[in-house]
């Protein structure tokens, strides 16, 4: 089903344009849309929002020869490969159970690396352990790349070949956690010919190679917490130590994000904060520990990602205002990705993957749109239809959404979303509160997005806010959720109902709460800590017991990542707080409200323990829930289970707070 898409775009003489219609708006002979004399539209089938399909994951290999594309089928993540000339499908590759997958990127145009994760258990400890696989295009055969006795991280790859014939790895070991980096080869012979190119220099843990692949650069910390810089200008010198942080100076190491080492050159680049929390990027001396003039800063947003060409020099970098923004730094590519605009009726594009500008892949999006994926190559001038994110959708359907500033109790201001149902009017409507995951340092924005469609498509306006710890809007923010969580966090979320009470959207006595993951935590922490705000809540895979998730993260997490990121924002500076006191499983008798919870029996962010304790309890209390158990992971991916628990959230709500 193709719908209302272009399916071959052709440039024109010298301008770009199309001669069918763009993507984003309908063609002559494409039957209207279903929306009836009040401006309703029809119902979208649940199960056009259940595939999970990422478009903006696709890259081009090194020449531009092929297309991979990641997606899930079965719980199974599977990459598709496609002639980048013909658009034809040529191979799948199975890349194991997607809660065990991390990445794929190429090696040249033969070859796919992909990142995994493997468990590992003797009589001392278990671990999950990420393991670097390549998949040969021409043979077809999967392989093993790294050493024979790697340590728990073994995808940290330091540069790739462009040709595809090795990789450098960043190889620690774990009694010491000091690193060597050693060179594999993509052959399938990596356990016996692999060798080390660098050795461990004292200290150090990560390695960072310039565009040549000479590694010039070596980070550490010291047993004291301390961070140690070596550095070296080119192969031929040795290894020296420019800088020693402490482990205190925050704004320092932060410093130290490096970015664009350049061959035959002490300059490279690093996203440096400012005073009010933004990333702005920035020239580096990494042999002076010196920042040097501001290569790009907007003057609200942080800097989010750098675009690097094959020289390591910065040519575009990202912005997430409202939507991911693609600023283009060199002008020629700016004007490209204009024209790719116009050409498709003005929505808009990114250009997601460049090889060497003989062939691009151009994302197309919007709010209400879920996108679709094109293959332009410039000396063509063609601009090909290659996907649908959401084939199945008539986007002319969909609901826009609008940003708005929603002040908490406190002073702050949290950047939220607000999408109303279509035909239904601006006042008075059932609200749905759609807290996002996370939650530190995670946010919302007006991207496409299937919960929200769905349920504006069924007659809910929805709000997104992003409450305090939500990332994108300066440090301070982010910092003011420590040890929040079900506090003032929560604050932020009754704060932002009562803005949409109060603006006239929403009625009062209409307001549900959904979200999944620590959203699902949010959601049901809120009827039971205000419920006199909420009439029902809907959680997949929330945090029940805010202690026993601690314990879990202990033993599950490396230890640094625990003391030193995620427990900390828990607790905050108030570590003596009694987290029962915002524990559903502690409070689970004030109660009063319908719940759905919903889990993965193989979650292993949040234990399949965190649901079941919750629901044997609630059993023993005689506490009606409505519950959903699938076969799965913290997403639920395998086949069908998506639509499954799309279909109950739907008839929960539609029972406990209709639309109509």
């Amino acid at each position: 089903m193709s719908l209302f898409r272009s399916h071959c775009c052709q440039a024109l003489a010298c301008a770009l344009s199309v001669v069918l219609a763009p993507a984003g708006l309908a063609a002559q002979d494409d039957p209207p849309p279903q929306i009836d004399a009040a401006g309703r539209p029809a119902k979208i089938p649940v199960a056009a929002f259940a595939d999970w399909l990422v478009l903006d994951g696709a890259r081009l290999s090194e020449t531009g020869r092929r297309i991979a594309i990641g997606g899930n089928s079965d719980g199974h993540q599977m990459i598709r490969i496609y002639d980048a000339d013909t658009l034809e499908l040529k191979q799948v590759i199975d890349g194991g159970d997607s809660d065990d997958f991390n990445w794929f990127r190429w090696a040249g145009d033969d070859r796919l690396l992909l990142s995994v994760m493997r468990q590992t258990e003797n009589a001392n400890y278990w671990a999950r352990m990420s393991r670097l696989l390549v998949y040969d295009m021409v043979t077809g055969k999967m392989s093993y790349a790294g050493l024979k006795k790697a340590a728990v991280d073994g995808d940290t790859v330091v540069y790739v070949d462009p040709a595809g014939e090795y990789v450098l790895l960043n190889y620690q070991n774990q009694a010491r956690y000091e690193a060597e980096v050693w060179r594999v080869p993509l052959d399938g012979t990596a356990m016996e010919r692999s060798e080390r190119v660098v050795d461990n220099q004292g200290g150090v843990q990560f390695w960072f190679a310039d565009s040549d692949g000479v590694v010039r650069l070596g980070m550490g910390r010291t047993s004291r917490g301390s961070v140690v810089v070596l550095y070296r200008g080119g192969p031929g010198e040795e290894f020296e130590r420019v800088t020693k942080i402490a482990r205190d100076d925050e704004d320092t190491i932060e410093n130290w994000d490096v970015i664009g080492l350049q061959p035959g050159s002490d300059i490279g680049y690093t996203l440096q904060p400012t005073e009010d929390g933004r990333e702005i990027l920035r020239e580096f001396n990494y042999r002076t520990a010196t920042a040097g003039p501001v290569v790009y800063e907007d003057d609200k947003w942080s800097v989010e990602g750098v675009r690097l060409d094959d020289d390591g020099k910065p040519v575009a970098v990202n912005i997430r205002d409202d939507r991911l923004r693609q600023v283009w730094l060199d002008k020629d590519m700016g004007a490209v990705q204009d024209s790719l605009s116009q050409a498709l009726g003005g929505r808009s594009v990114r250009i997601i993957s460049n090889a060497d500008r003989r062939r691009m892949l151009v994302l197309q999006t919007g709010p209400d749109d879920p996108g679709a994926l094109y293959v332009f190559t410039p000396a063509e001038k063609r601009l090909a239809f290659l996907a649908n994110l959401r084939p199945d959708i008539d986007f002319r359907l969909l609901s826009r959404g609008t940003a708005h500033d929603i002040a908490t109790r406190d002073g702050l201001a949290m950047r939220s979303y607000l999408t109303l149902p279509r035909g239904r009017g601006k006042t008075g409507l059932p609200l749905i509160v759609m807290p996002h995951g996370g939650p530190f340092g995670i946010r919302d924005d007006l991207e496409y997005n299937d919960w929200v469609q769905l349920f504006a498509n069924r007659g809910y306006a929805v709000l997104q806010p992003n409450f305090r710890g939500s990332g994108g809007f300066g440090s301070d923010f982010e910092e003011a959720g420590d040890g929040e969580i079900g506090r003032k966090m929560q604050d932020d979320l009754d704060d932002a109902t009562r803005w949409a009470v109060a603006q006239g959207y929403a009625d009062p006595a209409r307001v549900c709460v959904v979200g999944a993951s620590y959203g699902g935590y949010a959601a049901l922490w809120a009827v039971i800590r205000n419920p006199e705000l909420y009439r029902c809540a809907a959680s997949w895979a929330g945090v029940t017991d805010w202690d026993a998730i601690l314990l879990y993260d202990s033993e599950a997490l490396t230890r640094r990542a625990y003391t030193e990121k995620w427990k900390p924002k828990v607790r905050g500076k108030d570590s003596g707080f009694d987290l029962s006191k915002v524990s559903p499983m502690a409070q689970l008798g004030r109660l009063t409200r319908p719940v759905f919870l919903g889990q993965g029996k193989d979650d292993t962010r949040v234990p399949y323990s965190q649901y079941y304790r919750l629901v044997e309890k609630a059993e023993r209390m005689g506490i009606e829930l409505d519950t959903l158990m699938l076969e799965d992971g913290h997403t639920p991916v395998r086949e069908g289970n998506h639509e499954k628990l799309l279909d109950a959230m739907v008839a929960f709500l539609e029972r406990h707070n209709p639309p109509d």
